[in-house]
């Protein structure tokens, strides 16, 4: 815990000159134990596998059913539809992914700050990708901190750190003060700054302790992305709705074969009755109207800077009625 440790130890223990730096070969060196000073996500999906993920769902396979079927009643015409209805369901899907996705990495890219560090002596502004443990991070009013750092200099600093704690007050900074109580919550280290915080006002100098995934809201990240995925409410009706339909056209078919044995009729055109009429049940526009009503919403929302990843949260967000945000050091504890 460097909040424990005072400054002479911080810098002693990382070996560090805090007037010089690190030597740009040191920090390259660094960079290449250490790997870039950024978060790391989910590996991104492929556009097959997007447009196969829009498929798994149970009103999907009930269509897929359909066209089998109608094809082995040979229209044609009807199966070639719900095929189409399937296509442009997933096609909306995959390209509301896809949109979403670029607009978020284009707003990464947009917030990665860039960093003020001390190399062979020099301030130089580098990416904060760049940035490496053991690193002089000088800091200013108005910089967002690219990496977690034990202060060793503050002059009425203050950060605001909302994006880890909730606070909405900044809070103030001191270098001197040593914390010894190990179980110290995050919005109480005052000798520390965190990567993502942003410097409000005064000034002061740190040296990098951790960077990427180690870092505070590294921790928040992985555990965001380690969350497996749930279905939204309107997916589970979907699906209800999907296996209703389904039960529903084996349901069709077994009374009209029934009906057609007890009458006497020629089986063989009572299956093709009856297969007729199961598929007649499966409302095969839903899937479409539903994708484009949500796409409407999400169009909505773009233009009021929402940016939405997947076309279901939209009635997701709808059903929202309370937000509630935990501190991330409180985590541990609930678990």
């Amino acid at each position: 815990m460097w909040f424990s440790k005072s400054i002479e130890e911080t810098l002693k223990e990382f070996d560090v000159n805090p007037s010089k730096g690190l030597s740009e070969k040191e920090a390259e060196a660094r960079l290449q134990k250490y790997g870039p000073n950024k978060l790391q996500g989910k590996k991104k999906k492929t556009i097959l596998q997007l447009f196969i993920a829009q498929l798994r769902d149970t009103l999907i396979y009930v269509l897929l059913g359909a066209v089998v079927i109608t094809i082995f009643l040979e229209e044609y015409i009807d199966a070639v539809i719900i095929l189409l209805v399937i296509i442009i369901n997933a096609v909306l899907g995959v390209a509301q992914e896809v949109k979403a996705g670029k607009a978020i990495e284009a707003l990464q890219k947009m917030s990665s700050p860039k960093a003020l560090v001390k190399r062979n002596g020099e301030v130089k502004e580098i990416n904060s990708e760049k940035g490496v443990p053991c690193d002089i991070l000088i800091l200013d009013a108005g910089r967002f901190i690219a990496a977690d750092l034990r202060l060793i200099e503050s002059a009425n600093l203050q950060i605001e750190e909302s994006v880890l704690t909730g606070e909405s007050v900044p809070s103030d900074k001191n270098a001197k003060l040593v914390l010894e109580n190990p179980q110290t919550p995050l919005g109480d280290i005052v000798n520390s700054a965190f990567m993502s915080t942003l410097v409000t006002y005064g000034r002061g100098t740190g040296v990098t302790v951790e960077t990427g995934m180690k870092t505070e809201v590294g921790k928040i990240a992985d555990i965001i992305d380690s969350v497996e995925e749930e279905p939204t409410p309107l997916q589970v009706r979907l699906d209800e709705l999907g296996k209703t339909l389904g039960k529903l056209a084996i349901v069709i078919c077994i009374i009209i074969f029934i009906i057609a044995l007890i009458q006497g009729r020629d089986l063989a055109e009572m299956f093709l009755t009856a297969v007729s009429l199961a598929v007649a049940s499966i409302p095969e526009g839903l899937a479409a109207i539903v994708a484009v009503v949500l796409s409407i919403g999400v169009t909505s929302m773009s233009k009021r800077n929402a940016i939405i990843r997947k076309l279901p949260a939209v009635e997701t967000l709808g059903s929202v009625n309370i937000v509630c945000s935990i501190r991330p050091e409180l985590l541990p504890r609930i678990k």
